[in-house]
């Protein structure tokens, strides 16, 4: 069976055409790779990205609640176990301002920096936690006082600090994550966008490289050559020579046989 098989060299425009279909395929290929590293690149960087800042939204929140319980606090052991998840507190805002940071920045296309604004509240939390300490140690100050009017004076002033410093320091911070989150959200709309448009543009090369290639066939398979090829050769005609019929000799009666007798 495998004697019967055939394999005969493709012709010139085989050769084309399979070129062709192939580097439409590559080129398919590697803008559909771009669009699907864009999307992971939007899961993991801005998706989970935007989770981590609103976490670390909460979580200033959080430590901005446990300062003011630490003014409340009635008694000395009271006030050291509230305030000693203080230092975890902020490590774990510091370690998702960090993991976010690790990220690719980006500028959006109407200015909106990343980066820029990322400093922002880099710059906000670091004022808030410096008076945030501040107030803490006031704080401490007070509980180790030697006479109550000590006591009462570091109570009134870390009241005071509270509510004229660390107050609208925590205001800048949140607005500084507002301003962030929404540089993130526009960043993944030019992201987005951009994907769109490359889906869009391999779309149309597919359907009209296809309608290319396909025209290109009926030119190539209707050229004067190749009707020239498939034509079968024409007959040959061959002189016949003339041909002779004998002459039909009629054959004699019976009774004409016997009169001559």
């Amino acid at each position: 069976m495998l004697g019967r098989l055939r394999i005969t060299w493709p012709s010139g425009s085989q050769l084309l055409i399979s070129a062709l279909i192939a580097g439409l395929g590559w080129v398919s290929g590697q803008a559909l790779s771009q669009v699907d590293q864009d999307l992971r690149v939007m899961y993991t960087e801005y998706t989970l990205g935007a989770a981590d800042l609103a976490h670390i939204s909460a979580d200033v929140m959080r430590y901005r609640n446990t300062i003011i319980r630490a003014l409340e606090a009635p008694n000395k052991k009271e006030f050291e176990r509230i305030t000693e998840s203080l230092p975890y507190q902020r490590a774990r805002i510091q370690h998702a301002i960090d993991r976010y940071a690790a990220a690719s920045l980006r500028v959006s296309r109407s200015g909106r920096s990343e980066p820029r604004d990322l400093q922002a509240v880099r710059d906000s939390l670091d004022q808030y936690f410096s008076a945030a300490s501040l107030t803490i140690q006031l704080l401490t100050q007070e509980w180790n006082a030697p006479s109550a009017k000590e006591a009462a004076e570091l109570r009134r002033k870390a009241e005071i600090h509270a509510a004229d410093n660390s107050g609208p320091k925590m205001i800048q911070v949140s607005l500084a994550l507002d301003r962030l989150i929404e540089t993130v959200a526009d960043v993944a709309k030019d992201m987005r966008d951009e994907g769109t448009r490359t889906i869009r543009s391999t779309s149309a090369m597919l359907v009209g490289g296809s309608f290319f290639i396909a025209l290109l066939n009926l030119f190539l398979a209707r050229s004067p050559g190749s009707r020239l090829q498939a034509a079968p050769p024409p007959a040959r005609h061959e002189k016949q020579e003339p041909t002779i019929s004998p002459i039909a000799v009629p054959a004699e009666s019976p009774s004409s046989v016997s009169r001559s007798d």
